[in-house]
């Protein structure tokens, strides 16, 4: 759950939605639990719930609904979304757009392990004094005191139980060890700041600038991909968002379609985001029979979110049938629209040689050269 319906007076405005990096602060926070959890749930200020929209990669798995007029209430409305079943539950704060999905996934492993609840903690690293107006009362010992973050992960039963009679209180860990619960620490993120005023804003753009890939002149990247025919004679042949009609499909989890999956994996390289099994698992039943260009269109919004942008695509489709040729303008023409940078498509034969060469599967290569993005790139 990634709570989002503060009206951020101290900010002078809805902070949530200011930019960051290429992104509102919301779509960082919303991007790294989409990465760690199994579903999630957006709480918006109510009346703006309609409006609110996510881009790749997180179109479609993020469900929006209206908050209340307190930060409990609001994880109240999300908690009423949370299906029965979940065992773990885990609340985040918009705000906190740099939180890591190595994060979610420490707190999550704390509650599998048997607490009710877990938060990362950092320990203050100034002195910390309690104060009566303008009088130090104490100096308090800073070896047992921490500064707690988001996000928090809870049983979902322990996280429901404490909500019950709806208790008003700062977080959630607060309401769970009311109620008796059990809430461990693990190691927070000094980085992982909360967004409260402009000059937070201008902090977290540095920390980001130091995650996001160098930015000081192009990378290159290299993607391959390449799939057997079909038995299937009823499945349809896909190359670079084109269909063939008439033409033997070729195998595979998606739609099998070699070229955007080489532009994708050589795009992703280029960034250093890894490659496109690792996002796009052919193990996982989301992407069963899934329109490739729509995975190139959300790999496209990974490399954008990285802070670059595609200035061209150049890929060798080798081949024994069809020819390309006639639809070469067609599958450039597609494929620019995705990458939103100039793609080339070339094709050869194999000559005989091989797999390929005896017509049993099409392969492509890509390569990709990325630069920083610009003010204004959309």
């Amino acid at each position: 759950m990634v709570v989002a319906a503060g009206v951020g007076t101290r900010f002078g405005g809805a902070k949530q939605f200011a930019p960051l990096a290429g992104r509102r602060v919301l779509d960082w926070s919303v991007a790294a639990a989409t990465e760690a959890c199994d579903g999630v749930v957006v709480v918006v200020s109510p009346g703006v719930e309609a409006g609110v929209r996510f881009g790749a990669p997180t179109e479609g798995r993020a469900e929006v609904v209206a908050g209340g007029s307190t930060r409990p209430a609001s994880v109240r409305a999300g908690l009423a979304r949370v299906p029965d079943d979940a065992e773990v539950v885990v609340v985040h704060d918009a705000v906190r757009p740099l939180a890591r999905p190595s994060l979610f996934a420490a707190v999550i492993a704390a509650v599998r392990s048997g607490a009710d609840g877990a938060v990362p903690g950092v320990v203050p690293s100034d002195t910390i004094k309690r104060a009566s107006g303008a009088t130090v009362v104490e100096t308090l010992d800073r070896s047992s005191l921490v500064a707690v973050q988001t996000p928090q992960a809870f049983s979902a039963q322990a996280l429901r139980l404490a909500h019950r009679g709806e208790p008003e209180a700062t977080d959630d860990a607060a309401l769970v060890e009311a109620n008796g619960g059990k809430v461990q620490v693990v190691l927070g993120d000094p980085r992982n700041i909360k967004i409260t005023t402009p000059d937070d804003l201008a902090l977290a753009e540095a920390f980001l600038a130091d995650r996001l890939p160098p930015s000081s002149g192009a990378r290159v990247g290299l993607g391959f991909d390449a799939h057997a025919l079909s038995e299937d004679p009823h499945r349809p042949l896909v190359l670079g968002g084109v269909t063939f009609t008439g033409e033997r499909g070729l195998a595979g989890h998606s739609d099998a379609d070699v070229v955007a999956h080489a532009i994708a994996d050589a795009l992703l390289g280029a960034a250093g985001l890894g490659d496109l099994g690792e996002h796009f698992a052919d193990t996982d039943e989301r992407w069963k029979g899934a329109d490739s260009i729509g995975l190139l269109a959300e790999v496209v919004s990974m490399v954008q979110g990285a802070g670059l942008r595609a200035t061209n695509v150049d890929c060798t489709v080798v081949l024994e049938a069809p020819r390309l040729a006639p639809r070469r303008a067609e599958l450039e023409r597609r494929l620019a629209e995705t990458v939103g940078a100039p793609v080339s498509v070339k094709a050869t034969r194999a000559e005989g040689l091989g797999a390929l060469g005896r017509g049993e599967g099409v392969a492509c290569w890509a390569v990709a050269r990325l630069a920083p993005r610009r003010p204004g790139d959309a």
